[in-house]
């Protein structure tokens, strides 16, 4: 998955990688509100390459220019990709441009640091000068002053530039990421670095560890606490770049009875065919991971918390229903992964929650396959309940898992 150039640039705010001053532009009127003092350049935020050669950079001087070019580069396709959003960034003098990236070598299964004194545009015609490094122990500053040594880099640029790729790595390992590049790294001539271009991708299968990662690629999806209309159903999956649509949920929301929490539940998207449903970050992650790495892919999920939130008559059920039904709401989901810990009298409340749930679907002439698993547990009285419903009893998560990926082939 690969982020934007202004959501790889917000994970180097974290890391302390310094970017210039900039503003997210939504619409060519944002420009009239523009806290960036003037030269600033306009870019497209979109994830192919060439943005320059194809006319979605632009350098403006004032704010009548500055929104004629907003307005060019919205219209603007680049290798067929409309942007949604642009960046309006500080104009910065660069003396010197580098490349640096960190990346995962699939082939030798490790880290490797890239870097060239040759960076932007002209990068890819100059690969004879790429150096690299493979990372083949433990991660300490000695691979990066490695990397600036062969790059060719003298005096305090080799502090410097080492105290980046140092950041990049980390950030790298932090996020489970496959690539983290910075093309150019600026050169001032008075020796200040600057990220004046980034680009993150993050590897697919890690996603489920870092749903803040998820919610930068705009598959983030809220709804609102109980008695809340807010809900996603049937409406555009846009990225975060355009609003959120909502409309009147299929679940209506005023018969939940009170919930002791209010927490929201959040729905984290995914690009697969299993949606997912449990209680505690951990055994969310856990359970993400055994379907992954079983070759299953997950839809999305919903982490319901602490089943103890829930204490109110009905407040579980009610919520257990709500989690379903979010997680079912998107098409593209062709069974849905139930684990829960808990309680015998709160599984109770999950089977009544799912037989609910199930036998509503049913009448609504839309059939949806589910894969429970209940701890501490009686197994015939949950099969007693669920009679005849389309429901498949697991006793271990990874049981669960093959039960999911088969029902969803």
């Amino acid at each position: 998955m690969d982020l934007l150039e202004y959501q790889a640039k917000s994970l180097f705010r974290q890391m302390a990688i310094p970017i210039l001053p900039s503003q997210r532009i939504d619409n060519p009127a944002d420009l009239k509100g523009l806290k960036i003092p003037y030269p600033v350049v306009l870019k497209s935020q979109v994830r192919a390459g060439g943005r320059g050669r194809a006319g979605g950079i632009k350098f403006v001087e004032n704010t009548i220019d500055a929104v004629a070019a907003a307005q060019t580069i919205f219209n603007l396709p680049i290798e067929d990709e409309y942007p949604q959003v642009l960046l309006a960034e500080a104009k910065y003098n660069a003396d010197q441009e580098f490349y640096l990236a960190v990346l995962l070598d699939p082939v030798a299964r490790r880290p490797v640091l890239l870097g060239s004194r040759q960076g932007g545009m002209d990068v890819e015609g100059s690969i004879d000068q790429m150096q690299q490094v493979p990372v083949d122990q433990e991660f300490s500053p000695f691979y990066a002053r490695r990397l600036t040594l062969k790059m060719g880099l003298q005096g305090d640029l080799i502090q410097s530039v080492s105290a980046i790729v140092e950041k990049m790595y980390r950030l790298f390992v932090q996020k489970d990421l496959d690539l983290v590049e910075i093309n150019p790294l600026g050169i001032s001539p008075t020796g200040e670095l600057m990220a004046l271009d980034g680009k993150v991708t993050a590897n697919d299968d890690a996603l489920g560890r870092h749903p803040d990662l998820t919610a930068l690629s705009g598959k983030k999806l809220f709804s609102g606490p109980a008695g809340d209309r807010r809900n996603l159903s049937g409406g555009d999956r846009r990225s975060s770049n355009s609003k959120v649509q909502h409309s009147q949920p299929e679940f209506d929301p005023k018969s939940q009875s009170s919930v002791s929490n209010p927490e929201s539940l959040q729905l984290i998207e995914l690009d697969g065919n299993i949606g997912i449903l449990c209680n505690g970050v951990g055994l969310t992650m856990a359970t993400l991971d055994a379907v992954v790495h079983q070759g299953g892919k997950p839809a999305n999920f919903v982490n319901m918390g602490s089943l103890d939130s829930y204490d109110a008559v009905n407040a579980l059920r009610d919520r257990t229903e709500l989690g379903l039904e979010l997680v079912a709401q998107d098409k593209s989901v062709k069974v849905i992964l139930i684990n829960i810990l808990g309680t015998a009298s709160k599984s109770e409340e999950i089977t009544a929650a799912v037989a609910g749930y199930l036998e509503r679907k049913a009448r609504a002439n839309r059939h949806i396959q589910v894969v429970l698993r209940l701890v501490e547990v009686d197994a015939d009285a949950v099969k007693k309940r669920l009679g005849q419903l389309p429901v498949q009893l697991a006793s271990t998560l990874d049981e669960a898992a093959a039960q999911a990926i088969s029902s969803a082939k």
